[in-house]
């Protein structure tokens, strides 16, 4: 596999392959930030967790075409503005799809399974219908683009950069947001012991909705990163449903520091493999090891203490 390569071009190859993959580890960890919330603390099997990505592509895509046809002259900085709006239109959407689906189907794991796979081909025939079957790309200001000469074959492009700081930013505000805040304290109560948590004073039901619409709302984020490396289209989101699931399966479905981990090591195997073997080989080796690594550590590389008690 690396013969023909000069040490040089290994080099050059793994460290531009590295960026590459960090650009996935991007979009897998604020994917994966959602539906750890979603599945980890609330035992809900999101399917549609890519249509509500989609969604915030298609606002970022939206807010893109206002700015440059209304207010040219602050296109440079439309993408924060998209990032809220596609936060803000996912989460919405999350409180709705909970209130309305997903409350009557808890500790019912393959009611919302099937319950929210049929919610997400409903959201892409919506997609279709409104914004037509092909697949659409963002305009990026100028700012974004262009790259940093990092060395000799090694360029690094400047929205990749951007994206890796959007993501450090939105998971240390999730991190805080579940385990500093007095609304993450509840949530944690809720996990912990639902009915004791009841019992105090704790309005669960709307902990479940403003959790469910919270990690609604980061996958509309990702939406946001993810127009940054590649077009949006109906069934974009469901390319990465899967590779999703496996992140938080594989990092322990209840633990943001195992998603990270799980999100970076997927993510680089997969960009480095791709460059050596086919993108459909990589995606087979790497959920061969993921399988492996399972089968002797079933609860996942940073397994929760946290206990449920019913």
């Amino acid at each position: 596999m690396f013969s023909g390569y000069s040490f040089a071009d290994l080099t050059s190859i793994f460290v531009m392959q590295g960026f590459a993959g960090l650009s996935l580890f991007a979009v897998f960890v604020l994917m994966s930030l959602g539906l750890a919330i979603i599945f980890g603390q609330m035992g809900v099997i999101n399917m549609a967790h890519g249509e509500f990505m989609i969604l915030g592509a298609y606002v970022t895509w939206l807010t893109g075409r206002f700015f440059s046809s209304h207010l040219p002259a602050l296109f440079g900085g439309y993408f924060f503005v998209a990032i809220v709006l596609a936060f803000i239109c996912s989460a919405l959407l999350g409180a709705l799809v909970e209130k309305v689906l997903i409350r009557h189907l808890y500790k019912r794991p393959l009611d919302t399974l099937l319950a929210t796979w049929g919610l997400s081909l409903i959201l892409q025939q919506c997609y279709r219908s409104l914004f037509g079957p092909r697949e659409v790309g963002v305009d990026l200001p100028d700012w974004m683009m262009g790259s940093y000469h990092f060395a000799d074959n090694i360029d690094i492009p400047i929205n990749g950069v951007f994206v890796l700081a959007l993501t450090l930013v939105i998971t240390c505000i999730t991190g805080w947001i579940i385990y500093r805040s007095a609304w993450g304290i509840k949530v944690r109560a809720v996990v912990l012991n639902r009915p004791m948590a009841s019992a105090v004073g704790i309005n669960t039901s709307r902990v479940d909705n403003r959790t469910f619409a919270l990690g609604c709302g980061i996958a509309g984020i990702a939406g946001s990163a993810f127009t940054m490396i590649g077009s949006t289209g109906p069934t974009a989101g469901q390319q990465y449903i899967v590779d999703t699931f496996l992140v938080v399966v594989f990092g322990g479905a209840q633990s943001l520091l195992g998603t990270l981990a799980s999100a970076f090591s997927i993510s680089q195997s997969q960009s480095t493999l791709e460059f050596f073997l086919s993108g459909s080989m990589a995606k087979v080796i790497t959920l061969l090891i993921v399988v492996g690594i399972l089968l002797l550590r079933p609860q996942g590389l940073f397994a929760s203490r946290i206990r449920r008690q019913e």
